[in-house]
């Protein structure tokens, strides 16, 4: 009997102090202000918010969630219910909006003025005041975040085709029509300046630097292909479409080619030509200062009669020797 009246002692005494614990607990979670209540009905979803979290407004706590359950009245949304502290400056141009606390995922209600109004709402027991719901923060962010993806992944294709195999080739072989067509324009450039042509060595340099111009002006375009996506798709439609800029550049650079070529074909000859006329000129030139060496005087009297010839009057065959 003993032991039993110990066990039913340490019983009710187990009893009484957990009594007094959710008594107390009671009592330092009690609500001493009054509240009103209200209503929210959302269309996005509330995932992580729960009943007795929190109801701030802009920042400060002023209030608890008191229910959550879908909405009877609209289909597709969620009805909450929320009591806020009387203080709380609740108007009809309040709105709410989900938010989030830091990395643990909890969700609270968060209440904001857009300040359009200044009129209390009046919230009834019999008629629950409905506070709109506005998208959060991070429902905007993955809205964004979406069409954010889709255009990347626009531009990634739209490089994949810029990038083609026949793209490429196109590219390699416009770079090699640029290659040889300095190179010939070089060589030009050398052989009329061996030939004393400064003019034509003049012309050829400014040729050159247009062609280093046009270089530069086709990575500038590069450049900006690369940096908008937009303007990328257009140019890359136009690099790659029959008749664009690669092929108008490739066409362009076959025919300064093709002008290097004539140049060597015609100009040099003539060139070759003149030289020639020159050194004949000369050679008369070298002649004539002979002649005038051996008879001076031929300057002033003339080269005299010519000797008649066999079978002429008066030719007389010389003696022989």
């Amino acid at each position: 009997m003993e032991n039993k009246s110990h066990a039913i002692g340490a019983g009710a005494f187990v009893l009484v102090v957990a009594a007094l614990l959710v008594a107390l607990a009671a009592w330092l979670t009690r609500d001493t202000g009054e509240n009103r209540f209200f209503e929210i009905s959302s269309r996005e979803s509330v995932t992580g918010l729960q009943r007795q979290a929190s109801v701030r407004f802009k920042g400060v706590t002023v209030g608890r969630v008191q229910s959550i359950a879908l909405d009877s009245q609209t289909s597709g949304n969620i009805r909450i219910r929320i009591g806020v502290d009387d203080t709380a400056p609740i108007t009809k141009s309040t709105f709410a909006s989900l938010g989030f606390q830091g990395v643990t995922g909890l969700a609270f209600i968060q209440l904001d003025d857009a300040g359009e109004s200044t009129e209390p709402l009046v919230s009834t027991d019999d008629k629950l005041a409905l506070i709109p719901m506005r998208p959060g923060l991070m429902s905007r962010l993955s809205d964004q975040g979406v069409g954010l993806l889709t255009k990347l992944d626009e531009a990634a294709q739209r490089a994949s085709q810029l990038m083609a195999p026949a793209n490429q080739k196109k590219l390699m072989d416009t770079v090699d029509n640029l290659g040889q067509a300095a190179a010939s324009i070089a060589q030009f450039a050398k052989h009329a300046d061996q030939t004393n042509l400064p003019a034509l060595s003049r012309e050829a340099a400014a040729t050159l630097k247009g062609l280093r111009e046009t270089t530069d002006r086709l990575g500038n375009s590069a450049d900006a292909v690369r940096t908008s996506a937009d303007a990328f798709k257009v140019m890359s439609d136009r690099m790659s479409s029959p008749g664009g800029t690669l092929d108008d550049i490739s066409q362009g650079v076959d025919a300064l080619r093709a002008t290097g070529q004539t140049l060597n074909a015609t100009l040099v000859p003539r060139l070759n030509r003149t030289v020639d006329d020159a050194a004949r000129t000369v050679r008369n030139v070298g002649r004539a200062a002979e002649v005038m060496s051996d008879n001076p005087q031929s300057l002033l009297l003339g080269n005299g009669a010519v000797a008649p010839g066999p079978g002429e009057p008066g030719f007389v065959a010389p003696a022989a020797r």
